[in-house]
């Protein structure tokens, strides 16, 4: 998607267009849209932190007064992004893949004996019920969907934003509440636990059944490539998984949304021209799609996988990761690689038991929905891949069965040499 979002501003200048290009989106940032797309249009191009801010900045660019000022000023802010941009990245210093391979987080698996699932299959969740995911939700990241910084609760004693954001926390339960009620809004899940072991450094190997001889479905991972200092690992999600011969593991893949029923619900307020309805009902569902993902590997912890039976956290502990375990999601920093997702999709199937679909670009749809896999190890932790080489682009590739320009096209913000 975001190359695609680099071909529209070529075409845009292709026609002679000039007017404003908005950039949007949970993968785009302030860096992508100054480095990758800023240089490939003529007009006036400003990366917009969510939906809400369109209003303000569509304003300042369409007031005769105030938009030359504010282009020049977006103009000026990513001369200096890509400036410092291209300062740091001649600053790092990346490793040989091979090199970054012998660097790997250093388990001692004799020393450890992974935990056996007490589940060994998949399940599925149909319409779970709202009224229990709500109790997980995170609250704070819907404040920030509406511009509004603080962390919940303490965000309403907040002199400049507290009254407003109570508003709208009000809002927002008189949402879930008229959901719990007409159960409009339904909350679909599937997840399973399988035999796993690591090959070949980087390959999670997913198998048919505990021995382990059929392989049902190869997981490839990516490795950090930075310099590091003495000590500290250059870490793949590989690492936290038993190398084939050592220990038998487990890992678990899982697919939730909160999105079903979601579309019609918009459609309505789109009829009443409610605006302000309609994006209270996205942030919901994004929030409770979120609180689901939560819940659900609580769960999967303390009863499926069974790793964790005693363990009893508040919600807030929960929200800060306290528990033992991770649950990375394919698109984010430690495997940024969407077209793993597909596997998911097969493993689970996924689009036929919850009703989840894939674009073209890997995205889910609906789009408040969340998937991932699970990892039990205690070291298990969640990091940032960064830029990698094209030795290790290579590599990937050929466990992928895919060309080095498909794999460029999927990577091309961790490249190190674009």
């Amino acid at each position: 998607s975001l190359d695609d979002m680099v071909s529209v501003a070529k075409e845009m200048k292709r026609n002679g267009l000039k007017m404003p290009l908005l950039i949007g989106g949970a993968t785009t940032s302030k860096v992508h849209t100054a480095v990758k797309i800023d240089e490939h249009y003529d007009g006036p191009i400003v990366h917009v932190l969510d939906a809400s801010r369109s209003v303000s900045v569509s304003s300042d660019l369409l007031n005769s007064k105030v938009s030359e000022k504010f282009v020049q000023g977006v103009s000026d802010l990513y001369q200096e992004v890509r400036d410092n941009y291209k300062n740091r990245k001649q600053g790092q210093e990346l490793l040989s893949y091979e090199d970054a391979v012998k660097n790997k987080v250093p388990i001692n698996w004799n020393d450890y004996a992974p935990p056996k699932p007490t589940l060994l299959t998949t399940k599925v969740w149909k319409d779970y019920p709202i009224e229990e995911i709500r109790k997980y939700i995170d609250w704070t990241p819907f404040f920030t969907t509406w511009m509004l910084k603080g962390k919940y609760p303490a965000i309403f004693e907040n002199e400049t934003v507290g009254e407003e954001a109570k508003k709208l926390y009000d809002d927002a339960n008189k949402f879930l509440d008229q959901v719990v009620a007409k159960r409009n809004l339904k909350a679909n899940a599937t997840f399973g636990l399988y035999p796993a072991n690591v090959v070949e450094d980087e390959n999670i190997e997913i198998y048919q059944s505990e021995d382990r001889k059929e392989v049902r479905e190869t997981f490839v991972n990516l490795r950090e490539q930075k310099k590091k200092a003495p000590g500290r690992p250059n870490i793949s999600l590989s690492d936290f998984v038993a190398p084939k011969g050592t220990q038998d593991d487990y890992v678990g893949f899982f697919a939730v949304t909160a999105g079903i029923g979601l579309e019609a619900i918009l459609e309505e307020f789109e009829t009443q021209k409610d605006d302000y309805g309609s994006i209270m009902a996205k942030a919901v569902a994004d929030r409770l799609a979120e609180a689901f993902t939560e819940l659900l590997h609580e769960k999967v912890r303390k009863e499926h996988w069974g790793y964790s039976e005693q363990e009893k956290y508040s919600n807030d502990e929960l929200i800060g990761e306290k528990y033992t375990g991770i649950r990375p999601a394919y698109g984010y920093p430690a495997c940024p690689d969407h077209t793993e997702k597909k596997k998911i999709w097969e493993l689970l199937d996924v689009e036929e038991k919850v009703g989840i679909q894939l674009t073209e670009s890997c995205a889910m749809y609906p789009a408040a929905s969340v998937s991932g896999i699970y990892y039990s190890h205690p070291d298990a932790r969640y990091f940032r891949v960064g830029k990698i080489n094209k030795d290790q682009i290579e590599n990937y590739a050929k466990n992928k069965n895919m060309s080095v320009e498909e794999v460029e096209k999927w990577l091309e913000s961790n490249l190190s040499y674009r």
